[in-house]
């Protein structure tokens, strides 16, 4: 007969094999996360030294405008189908998922659309250089939210290898495309060659989930995750926002050249803001998952994907440093001499904003959206007073230090509201989340 002692260590053993399992799904997890930042990295660094070489430092001012306006849309979309997804449907069975899919990319196709006409009406309106980058990126604009919207799907039902895929299709597609822009040698060339490579992406992953965007439960998706959906908007727009008032702002009072300084700058550290930029597609949902099975790992978590991200910004920073000149000409052209005075100050920034993403991870899985609005809104504001009244003060580089120091103090209050949210969540916890 088996005794009472043997029935004990079969059962610590059997925890323990569990706890080992459910690590290394983790593990396994992050690093397609991983791999599929690594992509979308190498692709966004991949287009902009080739446009910024092909194109010269003002024309990569104009397309570096483009570029930041899509980011604005980019976040309208993710905030109100792509953010609520990932918080109530990672994890979820496969029938509610591909449910909730359908109308999440619905909803971000009808995103694409509405703002893709008003870019539309709004270029000619524009003229010179900027308006024709405009309109062509509002053709785009629905191939890019859908492909992007895949992304988010696939690491909500924890299948990131799928995501990582199709954006080796994205790379894949916009080689040619880019070569086809070079011999045409404009900005709009090279928006619609980004954006058209993107619907290659988008249209593939189609076929990857079996499942199509269903624009006709878009209504009932912002219906169903409007406590969710439209705070995420606030908050993502507040981001996106701030970012285009000081690109705008730093073009109207140094110059639309130093508009191209700072994005070459800020692609001298791509691989990180790529990751910032995409953070929440892996550690939200990784990050909810810690809440429901070990709620008391969630500070920690956060804590060490906010240290990590900024320790390894500021190692990057300091190889780029070390950079010989000739390597930097060769990579941004006549861009380099300028971008490399700012390397300092955009470190620091990124490293300041990668601490940060680690508490804001962990408000998005405790769902706190109101604490993560007021977050955001206060950052955002620190953020476009310290690029401009920087930029006054002492032009681009000004700039810059204002930005660095601006995302040090908005982190600090996202760890002082992930501190709060977690007291009232040991005292109050959250009930089940529905999956409808």
């Amino acid at each position: 007969m088996t005794t009472e002692r043997e029935k004990t260590t079969a059962s610590a053993g059997s925890a323990s094999n569990a706890r080992r399992t459910a690590k290394r799904a983790v593990v396994g997890r992050l690093s397609w996360g991983l791999a599929d930042q690594a992509a979308s990295s190498v692709s966004n660094f991949a287009v902009g030294i080739y446009v910024a070489r092909s194109l010269g430092l003002t024309a990569f001012g104009v397309f570096s405008l483009a570029w930041v306006t899509y980011g604005v849309v980019l976040s309208v979309s993710r905030g109100l189908a792509t953010d609520p997804l990932v918080v109530r449907f990672s994890g979820v069975p496969d029938a509610s998922w591909r449910g909730a899919v359908a109308r999440s990319s619905g909803t971000a196709l009808g995103v694409g659309a509405a703002i893709g006409a008003a870019c539309l009406v709004a270029g000619p309106a524009l003229g010179g250089r900027v308006g024709p980058a405009f309109a062509c990126l509002g053709v785009m604009l629905p191939g890019l939210l859908v492909q992007d919207a895949w992304r988010y799907a696939f690491f909500a039902a924890g299948t990131g290898r799928k995501a990582f895929v199709n954006d080796l299709v994205w790379g894949v597609a916009l080689v040619p495309a880019m070569v086809l822009a070079a011999r045409v040698g404009s900005v709009a060339a090279f928006v619609l060659a980004w954006g058209g490579s993107a619907a290659v992406a988008a249209v593939y992953g189609c076929f990857q989930s079996g499942i199509r965007p269903r624009t006709t439960g878009a209504r009932e998706w912002l219906r169903e995750h409007r406590d969710l959906g439209y705070r995420y908007l606030a908050e993502n727009v507040g981001v996106s926002g701030a970012s285009q008032l000081r690109a705008y702002g730093l073009g109207a009072i140094v110059g639309v050249s130093a508009v191209g300084v700072v994005r070459g700058a800020e692609l001298l550290l791509g691989p990180f803001m790529a990751v910032l930029m995409g953070l929440s597609l892996v550690t939200v949902a990784e990050a909810a998952r810690v809440l429901r099975r070990a709620p008391h790992r969630l500070g920690p978590f956060c804590l060490v994907l906010g240290g990590g991200q900024a320790v390894a910004a500021l190692l990057w920073g300091g190889a780029l440093l070390l950079m010989p000149d000739r390597v930097g000409e060769l990579a941004l052209g006549d861009v380099w001499h300028s971008a490399s005075q700012l390397i300092v100050p955009v470190t620091l920034g990124v490293a300041g904003a990668g601490l940060g993403t680690g508490a804001a991870a962990g408000l998005r899985a405790l769902a706190a959206a109101r604490r993560s609005l007021r977050c955001q809104l206060f950052a955002s504001a620190c953020y476009v007073i310290g690029g401009l009244g920087g930029a006054a003060v002492a032009g681009t580089v000004g700039s810059a230090r204002g930005v660095a120091a601006a995302t040090f103090c908005g982190s600090a209050v996202w760890w002082l509201q992930l501190r709060s949210a977690l007291r009232e969540h040991h005292h109050n916890p959250l009930p089940e989340v529905r999956t409808p």
